[in-house]
């Protein structure tokens, strides 16, 4: 946890106010589609950064763009719901929330990230960015892995 958000918040702290053409915190994303969970555990390369239980969200225009197979239309949001996990009786159970990354589609505005807006919010703060400008190194340079999808990583699980 603590090496995710230091990276991310060595790379920018922003105000708790959201830039114009910032990604907003989004309310209610625990209501909408649920793509997929999945755990990353101890031996992953990403396992520092992103260790712990991930579950994956998305509006009405992201489950369409994942239903498509891409591309994804403005307006799709994205939502990456990371918990730290712990081992408690034989079971993987998640505890607090180390971050809320956030992808929010709008060609016009996010021209220079393939389209795509990003945002971490540490511990799900709203007001608690941790990515703000500087998104292409941030996000955008490990997402241009997947640019023949839109560049997203996750698929919709049937």
């Amino acid at each position: 946890m603590k090496t995710l958000l230091g990276a991310l918040a060595g790379l920018c702290l922003v105000s708790a106010q959201a830039a114009d053409d910032g990604v907003d915190h989004p309310e209610g994303y625990r209501d909408w589609h649920h793509v997929k969970s999945m755990v990353i555990g101890e031996g992953h390369p990403l396992f520092d950064s992103f260790g712990g239980i991930h579950h994956l969200y998305a509006n009405d225009a992201a489950l369409d763009g994942y239903r498509a197979g891409g591309p994804f239309p403005d307006g799709a949001v994205i939502v990456f719901d990371l918990l730290d996990a712990v081992h408690d009786g034989g079971a993987v159970v998640e505890v607090e929330r180390k971050v809320l990354g956030v992808m929010q589609k709008d060609a016009k505005r996010f021209s220079q990230t393939g389209g795509w807006g990003f945002e971490g919010f540490a511990g799900g703060d709203a007001a608690n960015r941790v990515v703000g400008d500087n998104a292409a190194s941030a996000c955008f340079a490990c997402h241009t892995a997947e640019a023949n999808h839109d560049f997203v990583f996750s698929r919709l699980r049937d």
